[in-house]
């Protein structure tokens, strides 16, 4: 069975599909909120206010949280351009 998955940059309004544009959205918000939190660790690490222990607990944290969010988007079927909304005038979210 193939699947017509197509990203088009905005959630799914469609009463139809409005189960797809909840977990896009959501997963939209979670994406950004890893991102901003690896911004916050790799500006932590470069200002060498982590010792090496925490650096390495950080790194392993991430990976995990990225590995989780790939998991995530195969179950959802979404890929990175999905997550990726269109905000219209401001362009898009990340």
């Amino acid at each position: 069975m193939v699947n017509e998955h197509k990203p088009t940059g905005k959630i799914a309004l469609d009463p139809e599909k409005a189960e797809e544009g909840l977990s896009q959205l959501v997963m939209t918000v979670i994406e950004l909120l890893r991102q901003l939190v690896e911004r916050q660790a790799m500006r932590r690490v470069e200002s060498g206010s982590l010792t090496e222990e925490e650096i390495e607990k950080v790194g392993e944290a991430l990976m995990n949280l990225e590995e989780k969010m790939e998991e995530l988007k195969e179950i959802f079927n979404l890929d990175d351009d999905d997550l990726n909304i269109d905000l219209g005038p401001l362009g898009n979210l990340m």
